[in-house]
């Protein structure tokens, strides 16, 4: 069963884009809040976006940092997401054993400067992250 067309005035349109730009709340969250279809909202970001590119406010300082930092720690998450696969790919499936090396550490293959060792509180997993 298809929903009637629903018609917007431009300044509800114009407000809603705003709610979306300026609070830079998700697209999905305005829309469920003014009870429109999420795609209908987005296209509107996207129209406006396209017509007002170059005119929102850039990062300030804090913002920058906040983002270096962000990107910092998204490097530091993926290498250690790499280790992971790989030490659980060579684990062959088994769990809390010592390695082929017949140790409790070692620096895994592949990553350089990384140090895996058993503590008294469990695995210390180190890894050094360029950047």
């Amino acid at each position: 069963m298809s929903r009637a067309k629903r018609a917007f005035s431009q300044e509800f349109r114009e407000d809603a884009v705003r709610l979306v730009i300026e609070s830079s709340r998700p697209i999905a969250s305005v829309a469920r809040e003014l009870q429109i279809g999420e795609g209908t909202l987005g296209n509107w970001v996207s129209v406006y976006r396209r017509d007002h590119a170059g005119e929102e406010p850039g990062l300030d300082v804090g913002e920058r940092a906040r983002l270096r930092e962000l990107e910092r720690r998204y490097r530091e998450v993926k290498l250690e997401n790499e280790f992971l696969k790989k030490a659980a790919a060579r684990s062959g499936g088994r769990c809390n054993g010592p390695s082929d090396s017949g140790g409790w550490g070692g620096v895994p293959e592949g990553f350089p400067g990384a140090r895996v060792e058993l503590g008294g509180d469990g695995v210390e997993i180190t890894l050094g992250v360029a950047g």
